[in-house]
């Protein structure tokens, strides 16, 4: 890679690193299976492949190896984690242990107009699947209410630690979700299991909520795991 070239990366991240970029574009790669999970790659391959010089990458293979996403085999290459059974049911572990405690802080002291917005744009995708079909659209905003219902069920609890912990699982658990095949009545599903969580918050019923969300996640992982049988 040439000297300009390196000139514009750093140009990219105000205030940032070259192998936060790395790391960044090595997990959007993986995301968008221009590296598919499994993979065994070289060094020099991922430098051509993300247009990082070879330090910063380093630096970032490093932290992803401490996370877990890849091995790194000296004199020999990298190979990225390929999700399997194991690595399903650990996340999913996870999220039920972390928001079991979480769900019932938010359905007492979430924002009453974010549950109510969770809970119209749910209606509302709802009725444009049962109407259109999954769109790309549909999808795209399918994901943004995953992240956004998760997220601020976990950002109740104001623990950085948890939160830092919790944005590394949800790592794994896109990983996990590469393979999925979504279905209109599969998302109508989800949907559901969603809506049965936001509706107990709604109350003000930790109790409801809480059991939605073990429903939810109980349910989700068998639906992952039928990809392994």
């Amino acid at each position: 890679m040439n000297e300009g070239a390196d000139i514009g990366l750093a140009e990219a991240q105000p205030g940032g690193r070259l192998s936060d970029l790395a790391y960044t574009r090595i997990l959007e790669n993986l995301f968008d299976r221009r590296l598919p999970a499994g993979a065994f790659v070289s060094q020099n391959d991922l430098v051509k492949l993300l247009g990082i010089p070879v330090a910063p990458l380093r630096d970032a293979l490093r932290t992803l190896e401490v996370e877990g996403i890849l091995t790194i085999h000296p004199r020999s290459g990298i190979q990225f984690v390929k999700p399997g059974l194991e690595l399903t049911k650990s996340t999913y572990q996870f999220r039920t242990i972390i928001e079991r405690a979480a769900v019932r802080a938010f359905a007492e002291q979430g924002d009453e107009d974010l549950i109510g917005e969770l809970g119209d744009r749910h209606r509302a995708v709802s009725r444009h699947i049962e109407a259109s079909g999954l769109t790309a659209g549909t999808m795209e905003e399918l994901e943004v209410l995953e992240s956004l219902l998760h997220n601020s069920i976990i950002a109740i609890l104001r623990n950085a630690l948890i939160e830092t912990s919790y944005r590394r699982m949800h790592t794994y658990l896109r990983l996990v979700r590469l393979d999925r095949k979504l279905t209109a009545p599969l998302a109508q599903r989800s949907i559901r299991e969603h809506l049965e969580i936001i509706e107990a918050c709604e109350a003000r019923d930790p109790d409801r909520a809480e059991a939605a969300l073990v429903a939810h996640f109980n349910a989700a992982l068998q639906r992952h795991l039928g990809m392994f049988v």
